[in-house]
C-alpha cells in the first residue's frame, strides 16, 4: 500500500487561521483545523502558519515529503491597504519630447486614499530619458529616498514597448539596497496614469509582504517539505513565492478568491452567486456558465489594472448586531457581536438565560446606543444577532455549524419581543427581512451587471454562516439554494485545490498573427516561472476590440494531473433535464445533438409562424455542458455544427454562412469552439482570417481526424 499523497491548503484570516488536508488523488477532504491568527507573535502570521502545519500533518501522520502542493491564502495585502500600512513609494517618472509634457503629471499620483483618512504617500520626480546617465538616475534615487521613499518606481511613457529605462533605474536601486519595481512589470497596457498607480500600490507592499513571505518560504522549508510553497491569487488562482516578492498586489482580495475556487472545485454550479458568511461581513461573488466573473479592482475609487474576482462585501453576517430605537428594530448590522466582545445568544447554555433584561451600548466609539444586547440575572451579557432569528425561525440545519440552542434564543429573544410589542417569530422574522432586504440589493445589482437568469441562479452559501443568511433568503425571493460542502472551510479547500493562473494584457490595435503567437509565448513563459509545469499549461487568448486590448490567460498545475475533479460523468438523462432548465425550453423538445471530449450539446429546435401561419421561422436554442453536468454556454437564436479538425473548407463556408455582409464591410459571426478538454472563445475575432489563425495555433495538437464543436452566432 503505497503512501497517502496530500495537498494542504492554509487560510490565513483576520481571526483564524485554517488548514486543510486533501488527499491528492482522490481529493477527498481528509483533516480540518482552526487555530487563532497569531498577529502579534514576533514572527507574525508565518508563525500559526508553521503551528497548524506541524499539527495538521502529525494529526494524520502525514510525512514531509508526501505533501505534493502547499499553498496558503492571505487577507495581508488587503489589510494593510485598509489599514494604510504601506511602505512611501518614490516614483521617478521619465520621457521624452513631446510625450515628456503629459508624462511629468501623469507619472505622479500624489497622495493615493486607501480608506477613510489612510493615506499612501508618494514622493516624484522627473527625468528627460533622452540623454539620461545612470548619474543622474542615481541622484533621483538619493534624492527619494532622502524624502522617505522606502521604495522606488520607475515609470516611463511607453515602457511597456521598451522596458529598457525602467530596468536601468529598478537595477541602480536594488544595487542601493532599495526594493523598486517598473510599471511594465504589473501591467503592459497603455494608459501611464493608471499603469503607474497600479505599480505604486503594489510597491508599497513589497516591504511587508517580503518579510511574511520570507519568514513563511524558511518555516515551510524548515519542516522539510519539498514542494514549492504558493500564495493565492485575487483571480482565485495561485504563483510561486518568487512572483509574490515581485508583485504582491495580485495576493490582494485573495482571500476572498478562494472561498469561491472552492465552491466551484465541488459544488458543479453553472449559473450561481456564492455568499462567504462569516461573523461580521458577508462576500459575494458571481459565478456564470460555470466561471468566476472579473474585474479590474479599485483601490479607494481609483481603478487600477489589476484584474480580481468581482467581490462585493456588506456588513451582514451571522454575529450581525440588531439596533432599536424608539420601540421598533431600526436595522442589522454593521456591527457584529465580535466587534462588541460579547457572546452569541444563540450559543449559550438554556440555564445561563434567567431573567433577560434588554440593555442598549455602542459598540465602538461613536457608533450610536442602539444596539441591542440583555443582561441575564448573574450579571452575564449576551448580544442579540441574526443567527439567533435564523436559529429561531429554523432555517438552520441539523449539523450546520450555525446551529445554535434554540431554546437558549427563544428565552432570550422574549426581551426583546416584549421590547418592540411583537411575537417572538414577528420579531426573528422582522430582523430577517432587514438583513435580506440589504443583501438582495447586492444581489439584484450583480444578477443585473451579468445578465443572469433569476429563473436558473443557484445561491450558494458558504463560510461559517453560510446556513444563516442563505436559505432565508432563498426562501422568500424563490431562489434555488444549497450550502456548500465543508462551508466553514470552503476557503481554505480552495486554497487547498487552485490552479496555477497568470495574466497578460497588452494595447494592441488589429492584432497579427505574430503578435498573437508572441503573446502565447510570453505568458507561457511567465506561468511556467510562477510554477506551473509546462505540459499542463492551457492558454486562451481574447481580443477586446472596442479597447484594443489583446488577452492572454493561462492555467496549469503544479505536477502533471490527468484526473479531473469528482470524475464521474452525469447520465444524458440528468444532463438533458439542466440543459432544458438553462434554456428555459420543455424537456420533450431538448435532445443530446453532439458529443465531442468532455463536451455535451443539447438543442431545442423552436418554429415560429408568422404571417398567418405560412411562413416559418426556425431558430435553435443550445446548451453546452461538460461532463459533470456544469453549463458552460447557453444561447438562443445560435447555428451549430460538429466538424473534424481537417475540414476546414467547412468550417471556411459555415462560417460565411453566419456571416453578415453589408455595403462597408463583412461581420462575421461571435464563434465558440468546443474540443476534448478545451473550451475556446473566439468571440473577440474581427476577420475571418484571424478567427482561422488563432484556432489553428490553439488546435495544432490535434490529430485531423478529432472532432470540434462550433457554434456560431450574431
Amino acid at each position: 500500500m503505497g503512501r497517502t499523497k496530500v495537498r494542504v491548503g492554509i487560510d490565513v484570516g483576520g481571526t483564524f487561521t485554517d488548514a486543510a488536508l486533501i488527499d491528492n488523488e482522490t481529493f477527498e477532504v481528509i483533516e480540518k483545523m482552526k487555530i487563532p491568527t497569531t498577529h502579534h507573535d514576533q514572527d507574525g502570521v508565518a508563525k500559526g502558519i508553521v503551528q497548524i502545519l506541524e499539527r495538521i500533518l502529525s494529526s494524520r501522520g502525514i510525512q514531509p515529503e508526501d505533501v505534493t502542493f502547499i499553498a496558503h491564502g492571505t487577507t495581508q495585502a488587503t489589510n494593510a491597504l485598509l489599514e494604510g500600512d504601506v511602505a512611501r513609494v518614490g516614483i521617478i517618472g521619465m520621457g521624452s519630447g513631446i510625450d515628456g509634457l503629459s508624462a511629468r503629471s501623469e507619472s505622479n499620483p500624489g497622495d493615493i486614499e486607501l480608506a477613510p483618512g489612510k493615506f499612501l504617500h508618494t514622493f516624484h520626480t522627473y527625468l528627460d530619458s533622452k540623454n539620461m546617465t545612470d548619474e543622474q538616475i542615481n541622484g533621483a534615487i538619493d534624492e527619494l529616498a532622502a524624502q522617505g521613499a522606502e521604495v522606488i518606481v520607475a515609470s516611463e511613457a511607453y515602457s511597456v514597448d521598451d522596458p529598457t529605462n525602467e530596468l536601468r533605474v529598478v537595477e541602480l536601486a536594488s544595487r542601493k539596497g532599495l526594493y523598486s519595481t517598473g510599471g511594465h512589470e504589473i501591467s503592459q497596457l497603455y494608459g501611464l496614469k493608471t499603469r503607474t498607480r497600479t505599480a505604486v500600490v503594489n510597491a508599497s507592499l513589497i516591504p511587508k509582504m517580503m518579510e511574511t513571505a520570507n519568514m513563511t518560504e524558511k518555516s515551510v522549508k524548515d519542516a522539510n517539505i519539498q514542494s514549492q510553497l504558493m500564495i493565492m491569487r485575487c483571480d482565485g488562482g495561485v504563483m510561486s513565492i518568487d512572483e509574490v516578492r515581485k508583485r504582491p498586489i495580485l495576493t490582494m482580495l485573495s482571500g476572498l478568491a478562494a472561498g469561491v475556487a472552492g465552491a466551484l472545485m465541488y459544488e458543479k454550479i453553472s449559473d450561481g452567486i456564492f455568499f462567504e458568511v462569516g461573523g461580521t461581513s458577508v462576500d459575494i461573488s458571481v459565478i456564470k456558465n460555470g466561471k468566476v466573473m472579473i474585474k479590474n479592482a479599485e483601490v479607494g475609487g481609483h481603478r487600477t489594472y489589476l484584474q480580481s474576482l468581482d467581490v462585493r462585501t456588506l456588513g451582514i453576517a451571522g454575529g450581525s448586531m440588531i439596533k432599536v430605537a424608539g420601540g421598533k428594530i431600526t436595522d442589522v448590522g454593521p456591527r457584529s457581536a465580535h466587534i462588541a466582545g460579547k457572546e452569541y445568544e444563540a450559543f449559550a447554555p438554556t440555564e445561563n438565560i434567567v431573567d433577560p433584561k434588554v440593555k442598549f451600548i455602542s459598540p465602538r466609539e461613536g457608533d450610536p446606543a442602539e444596539y441591542v444586547i440583555f443582561e441575564c440575572a448573574g450579571g452575564k451579557e449576551y448580544s442579540y444577532t441574526l443567527a439567533g432569528a435564523a436559529n429561531i425561525l429554523n432555517y438552520i440545519p441539523e449539523g450546520d455549524y450555525a446551529r445554535g440552542n434554540t431554546e437558549a434564543a427563544l428565552k432570550a429573544w422574549k426581551a426583546l419581543a416584549d421590547h418592540v410589542g411583537l411575537s417572538i417569530e414577528e420579531t426573528a422574522r422582522q430582523v430577517m427581512n432587514i438583513a435580506i432586504d440589504k443583501t438582495m440589493k447586492t444581489v439584484n445589482e450583480m444578477i443585473a451587471d451579468y445578465e443572469l437568469d433569476r429563473s436558473f441562479v443557484t445561491l450558494v452559501g458558504g463560510g461559517g454562516s453560510g446556513a444563516v443568511l442563505i436559505p432565508a433568503m432563498a426562501d422568500r425571493e424563490g431562489f434555488k439554494s444549497q450550502i456548500a460542502n465543508n462551508a466553514p472551510y470552503v476557503s481554505t479547500i480552495g486554497v487547498a485545490l487552485a490552479m496555477v493562473k497568470e495574466q497578460l494584457e497588452r494595447t494592441v490595435v488589429n492584432p497579427t498573427e505574430e503578435d498573437i503567437k508572441r503573446i502565447r509565448a510570453d505568458i507561457i513563459e511567465r506561468i511556467v516561472q510562477s510554477g506551473a509545469s509546462e505540459e499542463t499549461v492551457e492558454v486562451s487568448i481574447e481580443i477586446d476590440s472596442q479597447k484594443n486590448i489583446l488577452r492572454a490567460m493561462a492555467t496549469g498545475s503544479t505536477e502533471l494531473r490527468s484526473k479531473d475533479l469528482g470524475q464521474e460523468a452525469m447520465s444524458v438523462e440528468d444532463m438533458k433535464a439542466i440543459a432544458a432548465s438553462s434554456i428555459d425550453q420543455p424537456l420533450e423538445s431538448t435532445a443530446l445533438a453532439a458529443q465531442t471530449g468532455r463536451w455535451n450539446l443539447f438543442v431545442s429546435e423552436n418554429v415560429k409562424k408568422s404571417f398567418f401561419g405560412l411562413l416559418k421561422k426556425k431558430s435553435s436554442s443550445v446548451s453546452v455542458l461538460d461532463r459533470e453536468g456544469v453549463v458552460r454556454f447557453k444561447k438562443n437564436n445560435v447555428h451549430y455544427t460538429k466538424l473534424s479538425k481537417s475540414a476546414t473548407e467547412a468550417l471556411s463556408s459555415f462560417l460565411d454562412d453566419n456571416t453578415i455582409y453589408s455595403d462597408a464591410n463583412a461581420t462575421i459571426p461571435k464563434v465558440f469552439v468546443f474540443y476534448k478538454e478545451k473550451m475556446l472563445d473566439l468571440t473577440g475575432m474581427q476577420t475571418k482570417e484571424q478567427l482561422l489563425s488563432i484556432l489553428e495555433i490553439e488546435t495544432e495538437m490535434l490529430k485531423p481526424e478529432d472532432e470540434m464543436l462550433v457554434i456560431a452566432y450574431q
